[in-house]
């Protein structure tokens, strides 16, 4: 990924719980996408990972690593502007850490 590109390597994705926008990697449900995700520790209900929960109220999601092509923080809200949601990246990996994800 370019310095132009906003978009991140997962490996260096913030793991403390911080909410960050990342790209779901398309597969046979469907073409790629942007969610919310945040890393979730092991606890009582399950073990540790990437959970998404902002895009389907009531629902967690949980992602395996292969699923998570990329990251970027979440942009800041603009006052009195109506904000777009970034474009899934769709670029080559430069780096293929975890296999097609299939």
């Amino acid at each position: 990924m370019d310095e132009a590109n906003p978009w991140r390597h997962m490996k260096n994705a913030p793991r403390d719980g911080s909410r960050i926008l990342v790209t779901v990697r398309s597969s046979e449900q469907g073409p790629a996408e942007i969610d919310v995700a945040y890393w979730s520790r092991a606890d009582q209900f399950g073990i540790e990972g990437w959970r998404a929960a902002d895009s389907h109220p009531g629902h967690i999601i949980g992602y395996a690593e292969p699923e998570l092509r990329c990251w970027m923080p979440l942009p800041k809200p603009n006052a009195g502007q109506a904000s777009e949601m970034p474009a899934p990246w769709e670029g080559d990996d430069a780096e293929e850490l975890y296999g097609s994800g299939i």
